[in-house]
């Protein structure tokens, strides 16, 4: 019985490939030493520092979510403010499929999602390209050595600093302790600039109003009694 629905389980997720693969709010990069994207016309293409021009065909500001999961926080956000573009970037595309998928169902036209590895983020957007960059619900990697893996790390910051605008604001939203306080020492050690932050965002009024925002794990964080917790920074 077991391997009838791991069978079911991979055929699912394989329909699941094959259809974002169609898809045309999404790029795709399978070969992580060759980073070159194939768009739905089987032709080469190269998305960086034509994202306005060319993909969203706006000047509009571009907003990044990373480790987007499902996709929910991009697609809200994007419902929430068209003034800006917003992208949702993860290498896990069963996961993606979902947000891509309710995004061309309802038309939202500034919300797009790159599946890829985030260590090689800068190979698809130009120097400035980028305003924002929402973080939400990472994994916190809490193995002794894997603090580098933390996408708050200095490693994964400098990769940042090649995309964002001068001033650009990154957000942080977690659940989890450790990689809130290893934010907070992060941005000290570095000298970065501190806008703001909190252990528990509930407890007082939200202060940004994409906070409202809450995915499938945060409403199941939250009714396990965990504390969500925020910062926004500037490198």
């Amino acid at each position: 019985m077991q391997q009838v629905s791991l069978f079911f389980m991979r055929k699912s997720k394989l329909q699941r490939f094959a259809e974002l693969d169609t898809f045309t709010n999404v790029f795709q990069n399978f070969n992580f030493l060759e980073p070159v994207l194939i768009d739905h016309k089987k032709e080469l293409i190269d998305p960086k520092g034509k994202w306005n021009t060319e993909i969203f065909k706006n000047e509009n500001p571009i907003i990044l979510e990373l480790a987007c999961g499902k996709g929910e926080y991009t697609c809200e956000m994007a419902i929430a403010d068209t003034s800006k573009n917003y992208i949702g970037v993860d290498v896990k595309g069963n996961r993606m499929h979902r947000g891509a998928k309710r995004a061309l169902k309802e038309n939202i036209i500034n919300a797009f999602f790159l599946r890829t590895d985030i260590n090689i983020i800068s190979t698809f957007f130009a120097k400035d390209e980028v305003r924002e960059i929402w973080i939400t619900f990472p994994d916190p990697h809490l193995k002794r050595g894997k603090e580098q893996k933390r996408l708050t790390s200095e490693r994964f910051l400098t990769y940042y600093r090649n995309i964002l605008k001068p001033g650009g604001i990154i957000h942080l939203k977690t659940d989890d302790a450790t990689l809130y306080e290893f934010t907070l020492e992060t941005i000290q050690q570095l000298t970065l600039k501190l806008i703001y932050s909190a252990d528990d965002i509930y407890s007082k009024e939200l202060f940004h109003p994409f906070l409202e925002i809450k995915t499938h794990y945060e409403k199941m964080h939250l009714a396990e009694g965990r504390k969500i917790k925020y910062v926004q920074f500037s490198l």
